[in-house]
């Protein structure tokens, strides 16, 4: 029997060596969640270790964490596996590890995709924003700032979110930032060479030229600050990016999808208006198409005129100036260098004009346009940039208009004008009330006469009156006279001769 109880007793410890796992080391920050014997180490939500033990390391800047992994997960430690803790957690808008409420934290593993094997690590102190079996490819984005963006923040593709923020981090030389984002699969084949990424974070409000825009991705970008991005029209046949690609962030997505020009020409344009409401970056415009922008705002003394005037610095892009043409019979590519092409168009009247783009905010723009009545100029090829000849705004001739008329206004006697009218009022006043005092009570007289008059003329011309019966009895008389008369014209008419020998007598 004590031989039967030795080999069985050999036989489990060799059985406990040969199926006992690897002991590896993870180092975190602090040890909060982490207890000896009772906090595991999961896989895919299936335990593969146990810790043993939770020490401080020498220095005492760390925590060092001492486990038994599983035997058959032995093949997980390799050289990029990662380790996290996993505890209740709010970032970028989400929340991760209420499981662990009741359960308590554990440490979670990512495998790595490496060939050579470790057994210490230096664990994560935030969960990584994807694991890596997961399909899709990260890249690389350089901004001025990181505005509202966390780790875990939105990706968007036409507002459709396709990844995440999975790290950012100050550049070295603190003139930027540089964040990491992972674009999923099957979404990560439209990152192409050609595609521009910008702040899709908040409301994006503009107030320009073009008048008001809005502009926002979703209400979690609202709320937690996300990245857009896209490809321009004329970006869309470039290849697929690789990974770990390199992309400017924009602030916005009008500047991000803003054409690049290739050929760009500067010019300065002095102007001796008024330029508030001009700002760097404010368009040039050929009779509506953008072919230009500001690009800085100076003032300028000539000790000669003793003046002052504003030069502005632009951007001419003349692929848009020329870029779409009417082919046919005599068309032909244009054989003039920019500089001949310059001094014509300019002799014909082409200059550049300050206008008010927007009433409501008072914003300008440069217009660029032909007038043909402009005094003669040409473009001073000498300076650099060389400066391209300007006209008066509207705006301008509008209020040396207004100048005008306010000081012809000036010039009416105003005062002159108020005492004659004073004077005449008073005089007025003073014929009414002559009129009331002398007038009026002859008038009342005048009144009171014609209507005795009247009445009498009523009282004659009544039925009952000696007029009405005297003038009765004329008409009876009028009435047989003209009876008589009609009788002897008759007579006359029958027996004309009477008029020389008279009426006849009857006889018997």
């Amino acid at each position: 029997m004590p031989i039967i109880a030795v080999l069985i007793g050999g036989w489990l410890a060799v059985k406990a060596v040969i199926e006992q796992g690897p002991t590896i080391t993870v180092s975190f920050k602090t040890g909060e969640g982490l207890e000896a014997g009772k906090t595991k180490i999961k896989f895919k939500d299936v335990d593969i270790g146990l810790v043993k033990s939770v020490a401080l390391s020498p220095d005492s800047k760390r925590v060092v964490v001492t486990a038994e992994i599983a035997k058959d997960a032995g093949r997980l430690l390799v050289d990029n596996t990662r380790f996290w803790v996993v505890r209740p957690r709010i970032s970028g808008g989400s929340v991760s590890g209420l499981g662990t409420l009741l359960s308590g934290s554990y440490i979670a593993t990512d495998a790595g995709t490496a060939t050579a094997t470790r057994h210490d690590f230096v664990g994560l102190e935030t969960p990584p924003a994807f694991t890596s079996d997961v399909p899709g490819r990260e890249f690389t984005l350089k901004s001025e700032d990181v505005g509202s963006l966390d780790v875990g923040s939105p990706v968007y593709f036409r507002r459709l979110q396709v990844g995440q923020i999975t790290a950012f981090d100050l550049d070295s030389d603190g003139r930027g930032v540089t964040l990491k984002v992972f674009v999923n699969a099957p979404y990560d084949r439209f990152v192409q060479q050609g595609t521009r990424f910008w702040h899709a974070s908040g409301v994006d409000v503009s107030l320009d030229t073009g008048g008001l825009r809005v502009n926002t991705q979703s209400v979690v970008s609202i709320l937690i600050g996300g990245i857009g991005f896209e490809t321009p029209y004329e970006s869309q046949d470039q290849p697929v990016a690789a990974a770990g690609s390199t992309f400017a962030l924009f602030h916005d997505r009008v500047t991000a999808l803003k054409r690049q020009d290739s050929v760009v020409h500067h010019y300065v344009v002095n102007f001796t208006d008024t330029v508030r409401g001009l700002a760097v970056g404010a368009p040039i415009e050929f009779r509506g198409i953008v072919i230009g922008e500001v690009t800085g705002i100076y003032t300028r003394y000539d000790p000669v005129t003793r003046k002052f005037s504003i030069p502005v610095e632009i951007n001419f892009y003349p692929g848009r100036f020329t870029s779409r043409y009417r082919t046919g019979a005599g068309a032909g590519p244009v054989t003039e260098t920019p500089r001949e092409l310059g001094d014509f168009l300019v002799s014909q009247g082409l200059r550049m004009q300050l206008r008010n783009g927007n009433l409501l905010t008072g914003q300008l723009y440069i217009a660029l346009d032909f007038f043909p009545n402009a005094p003669k100029a040409k473009i001073n090829w000498n300076e650099n940039p060389p400066e391209f000849p300007s006209i008066q705004g509207d705006l301008q001739s509008l209020q040396q208009s207004l100048t005008r008329v306010v000081a012809q206004l000036n010039s009416v006697p105003f005062a002159q004008i108020g005492q004659n009218t004073k004077d005449m009022l008073r005089n007025a006043t003073s014929l009414l009330t002559r009129l009331d005092s002398e007038l009026v009570p002859q008038a009342r007289d005048t009144l009171a006469s014609a209507r005795s008059t009247l009445d009498s003329a009523n009282t004659a011309l009544g039925p009952d009156s000696a007029l009405q019966q005297n003038t009765a009895d004329a008409m009876k008389e009028l009435a047989r006279t003209a009876a008589a008369l009609r009788s002897l014209a008759d007579y006359l008419e029958q027996h004309p001769e009477a008029l020389i020998r008279g009426k006849a007598e009857d006889k018997p």
